[in-house]
C-alpha cells in the first residue's frame, strides 16, 4: 500500500503545483494546502473524500472526525461542516480529492449488486470516516492517473468511479451510502428507470413499461 500512497502524493503534487484547487477530472476535485488552517464553516456536498498527504479536522454538530491517508471520509448529506486542516507545511502540504456521489448511478450499481432497497441499518449518520483499504485506495489511484490522459479518462474515469462507490457500498460505509440512493424506503425509481433502460437497451421499450416496473 505503501507505493501506492506515495505514487498518490506524487501525482497530487504535480495537478496542484501551488495551495487551491483543480479539477482536471470530471466530478473529481483536487486540493493543495501549505499551513494548518483556522475553522471555517462550509457547506458540505455529498461526497468520497481521501487525504494523500496531512490531516483534517471535522465537526458536525457534537461529532468530531479526524482523518489523513490512512482513512477516507464519507459524507452523503448537504450539511454544514466546519472543518480545519490540522497537519501541513510548505515541504509536505496537505493533499487531498474529493469525489461527487451522484445518488442515480448509486441506485443504479445497488441495483446492479441486488441489495434490498432498504439500508441494514436505520441508525446510520451522515458523515462518517473509516479505514482505507487496498483495494479502495489502488482504484483512487488509478482514478489519479487518468489526470494526465484526458482522452482515456473520458472513458475509463466513469468505469472507475463506478469501481469505487461498489467498494464503498460492499464496505462498512455501505449503509450510509445507501441512503442517498434510498428514498422513502425504496430505490430511486430514476435509477431503477435507467437501470431498465440499459439492460434493454437493444429492444423496444414502451413508457407504461417502464413507469410499471418503478412502481
Amino acid at each position: 500500500m505503501q507505493a501506492n500512497r506515495d505514487e498518490l502524493v506524487e501525482r497530487m503534487m504535480r495537478i496542484c503545483r501551488e495551495d487551491g484547487s483543480a479539477q482536471p477530472l470530471d466530478g473529481v476535485r483536487f486540493y493543495r494546502i501549505s499551513f494548518p488552517t483556522e475553522l471555517n464553516l462550509v457547506m458540505s456536498d455529498p461526497a468520497f473524500a481521501v487525504i494523500a498527504q496531512g490531516s483534517k479536522e471535522l465537526f458536525l454538530g457534537e461529532e468530531r472526525y479526524q482523518y489523513d491517508p490512512y482513512h477516507y471520509c464519507l459524507g452523503t448529506v448537504e450539511l454544514p461542516v466546519t472543518s480545519h486542516v490540522v497537519e501541513a507545511s510548505r515541504e509536505r502540504p496537505y493533499l487531498s480529492l474529493g469525489m461527487e456521489l451522484d445518488p442515480v448511478l448509486i441506485g443504479s450499481i445497488l441495483t446492479e449488486l441486488g441489495h434490498a432497497a432498504k439500508p441494514k441499518r436505520t441508525d446510520v449518520k451522515a458523515m462518517d470516516v473509516s479505514s482505507l483499504d487496498p483495494g479502495l485506495l489502488d482504484a483512487v489511484v488509478r482514478l489519479v492517473r487518468l489526470a494526465d490522459t484526458p482522452a482515456e479518462a473520458r472513458v475509463l474515469a466513469p468505469l472507475i468511479k463506478r469501481e469505487i462507490i461498489c467498494r464503498l457500498l460492499l464496505g462498512e460505509q455501505g449503509d450510509r451510502l445507501r441512503h442517498i440512493a434510498v428514498m422513502g424506503g425504496y430505490t430511486s425509481p430514476i435509477a431503477r428507470a435507467i437501470e431498465q433502460l440499459r439492460r434493454n437497451f437493444d429492444q423496444q421499450i414502451r413508457i407504461d413499461d417502464v413507469a410499471q416496473e418503478v412502481g
